[in-house]
């Protein structure tokens, strides 16, 4: 497991990160996320040692995490690193072997990760002959090819179509499953809200939210309700202790406004309901990912 533990950091007069605390469980995927310049990229270099932290700690189950451990990990920064006028599957083996492969190791590795991410039949070719998504694929390989212990992926899915997405969606899935603890970030949030177990939100240098997926819906969405009547919706509005959040014809969204309880809002406003007339539903409303993001930041 990564630990980061009130990690901060500036670059002059300026704090990019402030207390900076989460966790990376063995076997999940936790997608990292913020806004540009929330401090995502800075949080990641300084846990791969790129940059050093002015305060907090990096440790890898419990202990600080070292140049060896740090050997063990596969990073995808968020800009293109590889050598464009390189073969693909030659580039990839060699960067496996500097980190520790044997020769027929590393080949092995390249040919298998190029097969799962369908870029078998592009290993000879240099890497400035492919497309911007196919590089983005073999930036993926070249992040795994030495089977890490952890992966930190900086926006992965950048310049990948919907197909590309998938493939490489499941070479992710593949190694979480194998027990390997995955961080990533992404502006891409239906694609996070797919992948991820687990959720950081980072904003101003600080964490706005983090937990479990699942959780976070829950709890973002514990005190919001959907109706849908046979007419118009609109009394809503003048039930009290009620604040609408939308309203659309017979569709109406809302939550307690602070002057009641939660159980005493939702109640009230379904029994009014089944007064008027007809009820066509009435459900708790589970919040995307994306709405989450922008609630919290």
């Amino acid at each position: 497991m990564l630990t980061v533990t009130s990690v901060s950091r500036s670059f002059g007069d300026l704090q990019v990160l402030d207390e900076v605390s989460f966790e990376v469980r063995p076997g999940r995927m936790t997608g990292f996320l913020g806004a540009n310049g929330s401090g995502k990229t800075t949080t990641m270099r300084i846990v791969l040692g790129v940059l050093a932290a002015h305060g907090g700690t990096v440790a890898w189950h419990g202990s600080p995490v070292t140049g060896g451990v740090r050997q063990r990990f596969g990073y995808m920064p968020e800009e293109r690193g590889l050598y464009p006028k390189m073969a693909v599957g030659e580039q990839i083996a060699w960067l496996g072997q500097l980190h520790g492969l044997d020769k027929d190791t590393a080949r092995r590795n390249t040919e298998h990760l190029l097969d799962q991410l369908e870029l078998g039949h592009r290993a000879k070719d240099k890497l400035e002959e492919l497309s911007l998504g196919n590089q983005q694929r073999a930036q993926v390989a070249a992040a795994l090819v030495h089977d890490p212990v952890m992966l930190i992926l900086d926006e992965p899915f950048s310049g990948l179509d919907p197909i590309a997405v998938e493939t490489v969606l499941g070479v992710l899935r593949e190694r979480a499953a194998n027990g390997v603890p995955v961080l990533f970030s992404s502006h891409q949030l239906s694609v996070v809200e797919r992948l991820c177990d687990d959720v950081v939100i980072i904003s101003g240098g600080r964490i706005a939210v983090s937990g479990a997926r699942d959780e976070l819906r829950a709890r973002y969405g514990a005190t919001r309700f959907e109706l849908v009547v046979a007419s118009d919706a609109g009394w809503v509005r003048d039930v009290p202790g009620v604040r609408v959040v939308d309203v659309d014809g017979p569709r109406v969204v809302f939550e307690p406004d602070g002057g009641a309880g939660v159980d005493q809002v939702d109640q009230v406003v379904l029994e009014a309901a089944l007064r008027r007339g007809a009820v066509r539903s009435f459900t708790p409303v589970v919040p995307t990912l994306g709405e989450i993001f922008m609630e919290a930041i």
